[in-house]
């Protein structure tokens, strides 16, 4: 089965965080290979409302739904919203997630405590509030986002690395419980895909993309959401039925490579082993 045949189609999708970037890019592509999505939003209800509406042009079903994560109530009743909207509920994209920069000598409880509210509570309610209705029904599946950031260090980015960590560490023991309940949950460890508000936070200019994945992604090229929605159909549907707990690393190579490698696209020049390998 390729991806171009509706692998998805007749499924019902919950996706967080779908008014930009990733959640945004996910929703459309689910709903593209034949899915019905409720896309959750925040603050991005314009995003939101128009990723419906593109939906809804494909001949699938779709709402946009407002809620703050950070209120655990609202999480968990979320996705009874869903299903309401839907007719049901069988696939939650945790996605929603917000970041920060901040030296950990300068971080405040408030800050520390919105990041992981939102990053890692509010994720564990609405799939608590999900699993809830699926286990009720014909079971269903569950894909968390995470981020390199839970393998790779970055300077200021303590608070923000944590709560990615954490969710690799949710989906692998809150799967055990839920796949002997019909419900199975993975991961998806996202790299390098440049959204929106992360451009205008750097400035960046309209050839960044090309020079920048020329310089550090093996691939050669930036992910976009619709990349990562074809794993998250993946880890959707039976074709991954033997997937469990695991976090995928999606990333373009940009975790296999060594930060000391220099330019990798360029022959090494060095030669090491002389002497004591033969041929060299």
């Amino acid at each position: 089965m390729t991806y171009s045949d509706l692998i998805c189609e007749g499924r019902k999708f919950l996706v967080t965080g779908a008014g930009t970037g990733i959640g945004r890019g996910v929703a459309l592509r689910l709903a593209e290979l034949g899915a019905d999505v409720a896309l959750h939003y925040s603050h991005s209800a314009d995003g939101a409302e128009s990723a419906a509406s593109m939906i809804r042009t494909l001949g699938r079903s779709a709402v946009a739904l407002q809620a703050d994560l950070a209120d655990a109530s609202a999480a968990k009743d979320l996705s009874a919203r869903a299903a309401a909207s839907l007719g049901g509920l069988d696939g939650l994209v945790n996605n929603s997630g917000i970041t920060m920069n901040r030296p950990i000598l300068e971080t405040s409880v408030d800050q520390y405590d919105v990041l992981f509210n939102v990053n890692m509570r509010g994720m564990y309610f609405v799939t608590q509030g999900a699993a809830e209705i699926m286990i009720t029904g014909t079971g269903g599946t569950v894909v968390n986002i995470s981020s390199v950031h839970a393998y790779t260090g970055m300077v200021e980015h303590s608070v923000y690395a944590a709560t990615k960590a954490a969710i690799v560490g949710f989906t692998r023991t809150t799967s055990i419980e839920l796949i002997q309940r019909g419900v199975r949950m993975n991961c998806i460890a996202v790299g390098w895909v440049l959204v929106e508000n992360q451009r205008k936070a750097l400035r960046l200019t309209e050839d960044f993309d090309e020079i920048a994945a020329g310089q550090v992604l093996p691939v050669g090229f930036i992910g976009t959401g619709a990349d990562m929605g074809n794993v998250v159909a993946f880890l959707s549907t039976d074709v991954s039925r033997y997937i469990v707990g695991q976090t995928i690393v999606c990333d373009g190579g940009q975790t296999t490579l060594m930060p000391t490698t220099g330019n990798f696209r360029e022959p090494t020049k060095t030669q090491y082993g002389q002497g004591y390998v033969p041929g060299l």
